[in-house]
């Protein structure tokens, strides 16, 4: 195999003007001089989430683009692959009428130490429908009153992992089947308001799966201001949307966007495998 990197001359077309941009141009299969990784880099900070087309990759060269993007980690709970521990299956059988998820989220935000980023790489995709939508936290926040935005400031959120899976918690034996992650994953507090650590934007960080209210605030106040952030988060001009194919990758960053499958693909089988990479502690 050749091991030579290469310094390939890569396109980006954005998708929108919020976020997104299709990258044409490269092969990711073998390694990638340092300038290529860096334009990548460059890209995922501008465009917050990319996308490339027919990348066939084994579960190591995927790994070895996942480290040159930044450090893979295990994800929280979830067995990876027998061979490949760090990649993790995400399924969706043609027998499942529900895909977990399925509503905007940022990836672990019950962590501590969220992930920076996250890929995903098809292997099995339906004929028609499961594409996956993603939303610019940054420019949701930019799009906010400067009230809002002053009134947002300072205050903390708690993330709960027991919130984001609440309904396999309740499933017969779900309590017991994650006992484990549940006692591994308290509560975690962080700023409803966060600046990204690489481009010092103000990014909102609230998502409806896993945050669970606001700190100091009335209980009704304080749904009622997540209900609204969540709303105008979602609108379509912060926005943009992926259509699989099998060999597609996505890689956003975790920190600044969320996504939400759309579940309107039954009955098919979708079959992603996704890797996550180590971040740092919203400040």
């Amino acid at each position: 195999m050749d091991t030579s990197t290469r310094n390939q001359a890569l396109t980006i077309k954005p998708i929108t003007t919020a976020l997104g941009a299709e990258i044409a141009g490269i092969d990711l299969s073998g390694p990638l001089a340092p300038e290529t990784v860096k334009a990548l880099r460059q890209a995922l900070l501008d465009h917050l989430v990319i996308f490339f087309r027919d990348q066939d990759l084994n579960a190591e060269q995927y790994l070895a683009f996942a480290h040159a993007i930044g450090e893979p980690m295990e994800y929280p709970f979830t067995k990876g692959l027998p061979d490949a521990s760090l990649i993790t299956p995400v399924i969706k059988e043609a027998d499942e009428e529900v895909n977990f998820g399925g509503v905007w989220h940022s990836d672990t935000a019950y962590l501590e130490e969220p992930p920076m980023a996250t890929m995903l790489l098809a292997r099995e995709t339906p004929p028609y429908g499961g594409d996956t939508l993603f939303v610019s936290m940054t420019a949701a926040y930019d799009g906010l009153s400067s009230g809002m935005q002053r009134y947002l400031d300072g205050l903390v959120a708690v993330h709960d992992f027991s919130h984001g899976f609440k309904e396999s918690l309740a499933e017969p034996g779900g309590r017991e089947r994650l006992a484990d992650a549940v006692a591994a994953n308290p509560p975690v507090r962080h700023p409803v308001v966060q600046t990204h650590p690489e481009t010092g934007k103000k990014v909102l960080f609230v998502n409806a799966l896993f945050t669970t209210h606001i700190e100091g605030l009335p209980p009704l106040e304080s749904a009622e201001v997540l209900q609204f952030l969540w709303r105008h988060a979602s609108l379509p001009e912060f926005t943009c949307r992926f259509n699989w194919a099998p060999n597609s990758m996505v890689l956003w960053d975790n920190r600044s966007t969320q996504h939400k499958p759309v579940n309107d693909f039954f009955p098919a089988t979708r079959r992603l495998h996704r890797v996550v990479s180590e971040g740092d502690q919203p400040y």
